[in-house]
C-alpha cells in the first residue's frame, strides 16, 4: 500500500520516522490551548480539538498522498487568530472567529480540487523553491535554539547567546552533542535514540517528572464550535470578517506549500518542478483545517518538523500513519504529553540538527545570477527573522518578479508568480499579519 520497497524503506526505518515526527510536533497539542485560551477558549476544548485536527490531516496524508507530511494546527496563525482576529476586536468572539476558519477552510478544499494549488507549485521558480527549503532550515534551527534558552531576547540586538550554565541549555547540548555523535556513527534512528537519551537524563536530573499521572479522559466541555455550516458563512458575511478569510488562506496556502515543497525537496519526493499527487497532499491540509474549525481550533498546516522524520529515513504515508496513531494515542496520555513536551531540551536537539541539513539547498542556488539570488537569500534571511515561513516567501515572491521585470526577463515568470506578488504586497501592506 505505501510502497516501501519503491522508495527504498522499509516498516522499521518508516515507525521509526513516525515517532521522530511527533516526538518533535507533539508540542502544539499544549502549546496550541495555552495560546488559543487567551482568547478564552477552554484548554480541554482546544487540546483535543488539535488532535482530531492533526489526525484528520495526519491520517489523509499517509493514505490518499503517501507522504511522511504530517498537519497539525499551526504556529503564528493561532497567534493571530487569538490576538489579531479575537483580540483586536471587542464583538468578535471566538465562535464567530471559528465560523472565518471554518469559511476559509470550505475555500482550500474547493482551491485543492481545482488546478490552481498544484500549477502554484510548478510555477515557483527553481531557485525560490531552494530559498524556501534553506529558509525552513534556519527557521527551525532558530526555534530549536531560542526555546531551549541557548539563545535569547536582547534589548538592543534582538538576539544574545543565552545561560549556557542553565538546566535547559545544559541538557539540550547534552542532547545535541549525543545526537550528532550517533548521526557521525551511521547509527539507525540516530535522532530518536537521542531524543531517548536526552529524555532519561532530563527525568534522572529532575527536570523531568510526572506529577500529575500519565492517563486522562478527553472530552469537548462546548460540543461543537461550528455546528451549522450555513450559520458560519452567515457569520463572516455578518462582521465583514472578509480580510480575516482571505489572511488565513494566504498564509495557509503558502506555509502549506512552502513546508511540502521543502521536506518533498528533503526527502527526494520531487519529480523535476512537480509534486506527484499534490491535489491529494494539499487537500489533506484544507480538510483538517475545515474540521479542526468545527471542533475549535485555529488553521492547520503541514508541519515543518516533518523533515526530521525524513532525516530518520521516513519517505511514505507509513511514517504519518504512525504520527496520527500516536497523536490518537495522546489524547489520552494528556499529563503525559504536556510532561514531556514541556521540556524542550528533548526535542530542540533534532530541529537544530535538521535544520543544518535542510540549509544544503543553498549550494543548488544560483548565486551568480543576482535576480535569481536576492529573492531567494530574502527568503531565507527573513523566515526565521519575522517567524513566519509565509513572510519569507511573500517577500520573495514580490522581489522576483521585480528584479526580472528590470531585467527585461518578465516573459519567464509564470503569470501566477505575478498575482501572488500582487496578493502579497496587498496583505503586507493593508492587512494585520
Amino acid at each position: 500500500m505505501f510502497k516501501l520497497k519503491e522508495h527504498g524503506t522499509d516498516p522499521k526505518t518508516e515507525i521509526l520516522a513516525g515517532i521522530t515526527t511527533f516526538l518533535t510536533m507533539v508540542y502544539i497539542v499544549v502549546v496550541n490551548p495555552i495560546i488559543l485560551s487567551d482568547a478564552g477558549v477552554p484548554f480541554d476544548q482546544v487540546f483535543l480539538a488539535t488532535i482530531i485536527s492533526a489526525v484528520a490531516g495526519t491520517l489523509w496524508m499517509a493514505l490518499f498522498a503517501n507522504y511522511p507530511i504530517a498537519i497539525a494546527p499551526g504556529m503564528g496563525l493561532n497567534a493571530y487568530f487569538t490576538y489579531s482576529v479575537v483580540g483586536a476586536h471587542d464583538d468578535i468572539s471566538y465562535i464567530v472567529a471559528f465560523s472565518a476558519v471554518f469559511v476559509a477552510g470550505i475555500v482550500f478544499i474547493l482551491l485543492s480540487l481545482t488546478p490552481l494549488r498544484k500549477k502554484l507549485i510548478e510555477a515557483i521558480p527553481q531557485n525560490l523553491k531552494h530559498g524556501i527549503t534553506a529558509g525552513i532550515g534556519l527557521f527551525i534551527a532558530f526555534i530549536g535554539l531560542r526555546l531551549t534558552g541557548l539563545i535569547q531576547a536582547h534589548p538592543t540586538n534582538l538576539v544574545q547567546l543565552g545561560d549556557l550554565h542553565s538546566h535547559s541549555a545544559l541538557l539540550a547540548l547534552t542532547g545535541l552533542a549525543v545526537t550528532l555523535i550517533l548521526m557521525v556513527l551511521n547509527v539507525h534512528g540516530a535522532l530518536f535514540i537521542g531524543m531517548i537519551v536526552t529524555g532519561l537524563i532530563a527525568y534522572f536530573t529532575g527536570d523531568l517528572s510526572f506529577k500529575e499521572g500519565f492517563v486522562a479522559i478527553p472530552h469537548l466541555p462546548e460540543g461543537l464550535m461550528v455546528a451549522n455550516p450555513v450559520a458560519a458563512f452567515a457569520d463572516v458575511f455578518q462582521y465583514g470578517l472578509y480580510a480575516v478569510v482571505f489572511s488565513f488562506l494566504l498564509v495557509t496556502i503558502f506555509d502549506t506549500t512552502g513546508t511540502m515543497i521543502g521536506v518533498a525537496q528533503q526527502a527526494g519526493l520531487m519529480k523535476g518542478n512537480t509534486l506527484p499527487r499534490a491535489r491529494q497532499a494539499l487537500l489533506a491540509d484544507s480538510i483538517a483545517t475545515t474540521i479542526g474549525a468545527m471542533f475549535g481550533t485555529s488553521p492547520t498546516s503541514a508541519y515543518i518538523e516533518s523533515s526530521a522524520g525524513v532525516s530518520a529515513g521516513g519517505r511514505t504515508g507509513l511514517t504519518t500513519l504512525t504520527v496520527s496513531i500516536l497523536f490518537i494515542t495522546s489524547a489520552f496520555f494528556g499529563p503525559l504529553v504536556s510532561s514531556v513536551s514541556g521540556i524542550s531540551a528533548i526535542t530542540a536537539p533534532a530541529l537544530i540538527i535538521v535544520g543544518s541539513l535542510m540549509m544544503g539547498s543553498i549550494s543548488q542556488i544560483k548565486w551568480d545570477q543576482l535576480d535569481e539570488a536576492f529573492p531567494a537569500f530574502l527568503i531565507i534571511l527573513s523566515m526565521p527573522l519575522t517567524s513566519s515561513i509565509a513572510t519569507g516567501i511573500a517577500l520573495g515572491f514580490i522581489s522576483y518578479p521585480l528584479l526580472k521585470v528590470v531585467k527585461g526577463e518578465w516573459k519567464q515568470v509564470h503569470p501566477l508568480v505575478y498575482i501572488f506578488a500582487v496578493l502579497f504586497f496587498y496583505q503586507l501592506a493593508f492587512l494585520p499579519h
